[in-house]
């Protein structure tokens, strides 16, 4: 697997570091746990949310790095790589410390004033530590099973990412041997996160962790040794799947084994407590072939991401964001669906606006007689979909239901092949896309025999089909019965379903084929007509931008005087603002209650606004390596609220955005003097949401 890295191509320094600019998302990240203005446990989930953020670029970004450098020998025969992976750890272990900074001095404290406890063991007192040791005695101590390392003993097999206790001991063992590690693992059945009694919390609500728990009683698992030392440690290993396509028969089946070994992949990170000995963590680096770069010290958990446990215990409404209830635009709440979409399109902003109507589409078409076929790309939908059970009842029910699941979608590979079995014995017909590119688009089709011929609806959209994510992400959909969309849907999917060569597509632009080079044609566009001396204009929201192709043509735009704003959630490594090379470029990124996830291409070109919703960010993967979907928004009313919904609002959003700096800084933007605050999402919370007055708040 080749790493999308500009560390070794980017010797002309126009572009930013793409490993470093994904770090830079997660500083911005962070700096919504530092916001006082936000409730105190929304801070502690974004100190979560970090912490998974983390998880995943060295799970992905960290591994597919040393991969690429081991794949050709040693690391040290590749000098701009370790100079890369040397950048990369000293902004990581400053990421981490001030994560553990806010965490101790700020969020803690502060919701111990509110009533809200996490007590490690010299916080509880005597009753408190008697109800800790009852429940380690009864729950806790009967699970562990802790190994004495000895040539029979040797180190055990441990999974990526869980928690886990190195100890030093004394003496000798009951065999008379001088066995002086041994390693504990935290039963993964156990909750990290425990509540204490009501009684023994003083009228607030109390917590401890696992880990502490058996940190205070570790002692006692080693009967007549003497507990020298000890330590909790977790090690992250490389998670990228891989299987030989052209190879194996059965992707399922190869996937279903190659899950199990993901637990054990190669190890890329080690992190202990602050006051682990040096020669217990040095001993743990050598298991893991580890260096010191790769070791983090943390005071406190080694997994601040089990901490949403406690959030999701507390009920205190005054510590979270106030209640949010999506809106139901009117025309979306027909109880004719079809009826409905042959008279306008239905374009849905989520969470603005609920997902709702999406599955209503879907459940109707399932059980509408009328209906004869129902085709679907499945990227993340998770363990529970009402989505989901439609289309398995759809296929029960005799109509000719077609599901491409993408078996390849990192960490939702289980739930996909659970949903594949499911789908194929209610008799749906389940693809697993294309060999070596992922299905990252996101349509739905439905065929329906009206008067004597077949009509097609369509549902096309940013985001994934996932109850979960709909809540939090905000994408756009679009419900339409133009022919001329629907007819193009429905060629993608033979296209998938066939492997045959898609046909001229007049309205998508569908990746790997032409969605670059449509990309770059339209950019070309504009900047033409800025020669022409027209205004040139283009706004992109996206959530990465890394494709040099891309890039340069952006640049070259730019120096023809076409005004460029893109709103760029994660990496990019476009360098704005640069005379002679992005003078007219100016890039910012939104970070607030929910993650922005929509991507929206907007044209000028010569007040035609070509506005295009899409699955895929200006990426080389996206362009390339998946089968990804850009659609037009052709309703003129639709295109305009496209405009003044998913765009107009965040280029003025001055609470929420942070500009990009050609040094590849961050700068977060703030009201000037006497100028009123603005926050994109609160806006549109309050201009798509529903009325408190409806919800009887």
């Amino acid at each position: 697997m080749k790493p999308e890295t500009h560390a070794e191509i980017n010797k002309s320094g126009t572009l930013l570091d793409r490993e470093l600019s994904q770090l830079a998302f997660n500083r911005r990240v962070m700096a919504q746990a530092e916001d006082k203005s936000i409730p105190l446990l929304e801070r502690l989930r974004y100190l979560c949310i970090m912490s998974s953020n983390m998880d995943e670029f060295f799970e992905v970004r960290v591994a597919s790095l040393l991969a690429a450098g081991h794949a050709g020998g040693e690391l040290s025969g590749h000098p701009a790589l370790l100079a890369t992976l040397a950048r990369i750890s000293n902004e990581c272990h400053l990421l981490v410390q001030h994560q553990y900074e806010i965490l101790n001095a700020e969020v803690l404290p502060q919701l111990r004033a509110k009533g809200v406890h996490l007590l490690r063991h010299n916080d509880r007192n005597e009753a408190q530590r008697a109800w800790v040791k009852d429940y380690f005695d009864r729950e806790v101590r009967p699970l562990l099973t802790p190994i004495g390392l000895d040539p029979a003993h040797p180190f055990p097999q441990v999974v990526n990412k869980s928690l886990n206790f190195i100890v030093s001991l004394s003496g000798k063992d009951a065999f008379g041997r001088g066995t002086a590690i041994a390693i504990v693992k935290a039963p993964r059945v156990l909750p990290r996160v425990i509540r204490l009694p009501d009684e023994l919390s003083g009228g607030g609500v109390s917590f401890c962790l696992l880990s502490s728990i058996i940190h205070a009683h570790i002692s006692d698992l080693f009967a007549g040794r003497e507990v020298l030392a000890y330590s909790q440690f977790r090690v992250t290993r490389d998670s990228d799947l891989w299987v030989d396509e052209d190879e194996v028969k059965n992707l399922r089946q190869a996937l279903k084994g190659e899950l199990v070994g993901r637990q054990f992949g190669t190890s890329v990170r080690l992190e202990v407590a602050r006051n682990c000995p040096p020669e217990l963590s040095q001993f743990l680096l050598d298991q893991f072939s580890l260096d010191q770069s790769r070791l983090y010290r943390v005071n406190g958990p080694v997994n601040l991401v089990r901490l949403t446990e406690l959030i999701d215990h507390v009920q205190q409404p005054a510590l979270r964001f106030a209640p949010f209830f999506p809106g139901v635009p009117g025309k979306a709440a027909s109880a004719d669906i079809f009826a409905a979409l042959n008279k306008h399109d239905i374009l849905l902003h989520h969470p603005f606006q609920s997902f709702q109507t999406v599955i209503d589409f879907v459940r109707s078409a399932a059980y509408d007689p009328a209906v004869v076929a129902i085709k679907q790309t499945i990227y993340r939908t998770g363990m529970n979909s009402d989505l989901m059970e439609s289309l398995i009842a759809a296929a029960r029910m005799g109509k000719e239901v077609t599901v491409i699941v993408e078996l390849m979608a990192r960490f939702d590979e289980e739930a996909n092949i659970n949903w594949a079995d499911k789908l194929e014995q209610a008799g749906a017909q389940v693809v697993y896309g294309v060999v070596g590119l992922k299905t990252h688009a996101k349509v739905a089709l439905v065929i329906r025999r009206e008067e004597g011929a077949l009509r097609f609806y369509a549902h096309l959209g940013t985001g994934n089909y996932h109850p979960t994510t709909t809540k939090l992400y905000t994408d756009f959909g679009l419900l339409t019965a133009r022919q001329e969309l629907a007819v193009e849907v429905n060629e993608v999917f033979i296209h998938l379903t066939s492997l045959t060569k898609p046909h001229n597509l007049s309205h998508l632009w569908l990746a790997p084929f032409g969605l670059q080079s449509e990309i770059i044609k339209a950019i070309r566009n504009e900047a033409k007509i800025a020669r022409a001396g027209r205004p040139g204009r283009i706004i992109v929201k996206i959530n990465a931008l890394v494709d040099e192709s891309v890039i340069r043509a952006l640049y070259a735009a730019s120096n023809d005087g076409v005004k460029i704003d893109l709103i760029v959630r994660g990496a990019c490594t476009l360098k704005p603002g640069v005379p002679g090379l992005s003078a007219n470029i100016r890039v910012r990124s939104i970070i607030g209650r929910f993650l922005e996830h929509s991507r929206i291409y907007y044209f000028r070109n010569d007040l035609a606004h070509d506005v295009y919703l899409a699955s895929a960010d200006w990426m080389s993967r996206n362009l390339f390596r998946r089968v990804e979907v850009a659609f037009p928004v052709l309703d003129r009313t639709l295109k305009r609220r496209v405009i003044a919904e998913g765009l107009n609002p965040y280029l003025k959003d001055n609470s929420n955005a942070w500009e990009l700096e050609a040094n590849g800084a961050y700068t977060r933007r703030k009201p000037r003097a006497r100028q009123a605050s603005f926050s994109a999402q609160q806006y549109l919370m309050q201009t798509l949401g529903m009325p408190q007055t409806e919800t009887g708040e």
